[in-house]
């Protein structure tokens, strides 16, 4: 595996393989956890180990899951890592094949709904977990005027940011952290 490399997918088979919700939140799992074996998953996520044996299988076929041999006990043991830290994809790659394209909508579509969903979640959260977390989480949002390059360059230091703080160590100060989704969209749009 590559640490916290990103990969640039460009084959709809891909995409296809994650347009799924627990093949997300499989890879979400081992981008947070490490690498875990099935029944590992299959106890995080309440899936039968069938199931998630099964879809670790199509995403090990598209190379986004890979097999960590050195972590097995014995040859019946499989732990399963993350290949790339991160993915990306654009659409227009994609906009030459109707069929093609309608696999990256979904995937674009269902990425976007697993963050929504996560926010959501915060908030649903109640007074007790927000306490807890005081002024920790955060809302950003800001219209910018911007030419198609410097939303590239501004893309590229918030992903520079977030690097930084992923692939710093963890302090060993006994304090517990809790995984945390920052997620940033940049795109054009209307007020």
């Amino acid at each position: 595996m590559t640490d916290r490399s990103v990969r640039q997918i460009t084959d709809s088979r891909v995409l296809a393989a994650l347009a799924h919700p627990l093949r997300w939140r499989l890879m979400d799992l081992l981008n947070v956890d490490g690498p875990s074996t099935v029944g590992m998953l299959a106890e995080r996520t309440g899936q039968a180990p069938a199931n998630v044996s099964h879809h670790m299988k199509v995403l090990a076929g598209c190379d986004l899951v890979a097999e960590a041999p050195d972590r097995a006990r014995d040859r019946r043991e499989r732990w399963w890592q993350l290949v790339d830290r991160s993915l990306r994809w654009s659409t227009a790659d994609f906009a030459a094949d109707p069929a093609a394209h309608a696999v990256a909508d979904a995937a674009t579509s269902l990425h976007l709904d697993r963050h929504t969903t996560q926010v959501r979640a915060w908030y649903a959260a109640g007074e007790a977990a927000h306490r807890a977390w005081e002024d920790g989480p955060f809302v950003a949002n800001r219209w910018l005027r911007l030419t198609p390059e410097e939303l590239a360059e501004l893309g590229r230091e918030v992903v520079d940011l977030l690097a930084r703080w992923a692939d710093r160590p963890t302090p060993d100060d006994g304090r517990d952290r809790e995984p945390v989704l920052v997620f940033a969209y940049g795109v054009p749009g209307q007020p």
